[in-house]
C-alpha cells in the first residue's frame, strides 16, 4: 500500500532493530522502502540491505554535508549504480545551513560534488535524490546548467524531505522533478509546508520518513521508522481532501514511475 521513498535503515538506531522494524512495516502496510546511501564507505551496507530483502531497494551517493569521506568520481557512482537493486543516485545536492564561518563561495567543493552526481545520473539513466537546505537558488541553477530541464537527456529525480517555498516547488516541478514530503508535514509549525503539499500535483508527490530522523506527530522526538510513512500519507490526505488509500495509490504509482525497474509487490 505505502512506499517509504527515503530512509536510512543502515544507521545504528535502525539496523539493530531491523526485524521489529520490518514487522511494524508489515502491520502498517508499508510494502516497500528505498534505502539511501550517504557515503561511499556505507554503500556496501546499504546495498546489502537491498539484496537481503525483496522489498528494499537502494541508491548510491554522498550527502552534501559529509566531509572527510571518500570523494566520489563519476565512475565510482556509475559503477555502483549498475549493481542489482540500485535504482537512483543520491542523496546529493547542496546544504548551506551550517557554513560554520565559511562563505557560500567556500562551498565550491559541494557544488562540484553535486555536478558529478548529476553527470553520473545522466550517464546511467537513473534519477537523482536531491537534498537542498538553505541553497535552493544554487541547487536549481546547477540543475539547469547541467541540462536537467525535463528533456530526453535529463535524469530527473526527486527533491526529498521538501521544506522550501511554493516558488521553489514550482521551479522544481517545471524542471520535471517530483516532490517528497516527510513527517515535517505533520508538525504544528509547518502550515506553509502544508500549503505547498496542497499546491503540488498529486501525480508528482512522494512520501518518506527520512528515518531515523523527523518522526511525525504523535511520535515527534522519537526514532523514526518506515512504518510511520503511513502518518505522512494521512496528513497529505487530510490536506487534499482525499482518502488515505487514494494517497497511497498515487504516491506508490509515482514511485514506480520515477524509479523505473522497481517492482511492486504485486508484480514481483
Amino acid at each position: 500500500m505505502f512506499v517509504d521513498s527515503h530512509c536510512h535503515l543502515n544507521f545504528p538506531d535502525l539496523v539493530k532493530d531491523l526485524p521489529a522494524i520490518r514487522e511494524a512495516m508489515a502491520v502498517a502496510q508499508v510494502n516497500r522502502a528505498l534505502c539511501i546511501s550517504t557515503t561511499l564507505e556505507d554503500f556496501d551496507a546499504v546495498h546489502q540491505l537491498a539484496l537481503d530483502f525483496d522489498n528494499f531497494w537502494c541508491t548510491v551517493g554522498v550527502h552534501p554535508d559529509n566531509e572527510g569521506v571518500q570523494e566520489p568520481s563519476v565512475d565510482d557512482l556509475v559503477q555502483r549504480a549498475a549493481l542489482p537493486k540500485v535504482v537512483g543516485i543520491g542523496e546529493t545536492g547542496l546544504d548551506y545551513y551550517r557554513l560554520e564561518g565559511r562563505s557560500v563561495a567556500d562551498m565550491a567543493w559541494q557544488r562540484e560534488r553535486f555536478r558529478r552526481h548529476i553527470r553520473a545520473a545522466q550517464i546511467c539513466r537513473k534519477p537523482l535524490v536531491i537534498h537542498t537546505r538553505s541553497a535552493s537558488d544554487d541547487t536549481l541553477a546547477i540543475l539547469k546548467e547541467a541540462g536537467e530541464t525535463g528533456g530526453a537527456q535529463a535524469a530527473g529525480g526527486v527533491f526529498h524531505c521538501f521544506t522550501e517555498t511554493k516558488a521553489v516547488a514550482k521551479a522544481a516541478l517545471d524542471l520535471g522533478f517530483y516532490i517528497s514530503f516527510s513527517g515535517i508535514l505533520t508538525f504544528k509549525n509547518a502550515a506553509d509546508l502544508r500549503e505547498v503539499a496542497q499546491f503540488v500535483p498529486l501525480d508528482r508527490i512522494l512520501i518518506e520518513t527520512d528515518s531515523p530522523y523527523l518522526a511525525p506527530v504523535p511520535h515527534r522526538g522519537k526514532t523514526n521508522q518506515p512504518a510511520y510513512v503511513a502518518l505522512v500519507a494521512a496528513q497529505v490526505a487530510q490536506i487534499r481532501g482525499l482518502t488515505v488509500a487514494e494517497v497511497a495509490q498515487a504516491t506508490s504509482h509515482n514511485f514506480d514511475q520515477l524509479f523505473q525497474g522497481v517492482l511492486s509487490q504485486e508484480q514481483a
